[in-house]
């Protein structure tokens, strides 16, 4: 499997994960206004990455927003989960963030420059 599809998969498989959030939202949207705002940001991530599916190269940034902020957001959850401050269950969710983040930095898409680069060789 070439690389560009792999990163297609990859962007439908997490975008697909991000938007179903929408089902949890609505029902923590009264109970946990807080976790309901940041799925809220999750979900409308998930449709952007639907999106790039059709020229990832052209949504360079927006898969490096999610790799990157996903590799922070397992990063607080595995300090929060050490400290004690959230529970042993959430360290599954470290696992997930950290695999979506390595996974869309390994099959980013090159910059623009290295294309040009390239083609001129």
């Amino acid at each position: 499997m070439n690389r560009k599809l792999a990163l297609k998969i990859v962007l439908a498989v997490v975008g697909l994960l991000f938007v179903a959030m929408v089902y949890p939202l609505a029902a923590f949207i009264r109970k946990e206004p807080a976790l309901a705002m940041m799925m809220s940001l999750y979900v409308t991530l998930g449709v952007f990455l639907l999106l790039a599916i059709r020229n990832p190269a052209a949504h360079r940034s927006l898969i490096a927003f999610t790799a990157w902020s996903s590799l922070a957001h397992a990063g607080v959850m595995g300090t929060q989960a050490g400290l004690k401050m959230i529970g042993r269950g959430e360290l599954i969710g470290v696992v997930i963030l950290a695999a979506i983040g390595v996974a869309l930095i390994a099959l980013a898409p090159a910059s623009q420059t290295e294309d040009r680069a390239a083609v001129q060789v």
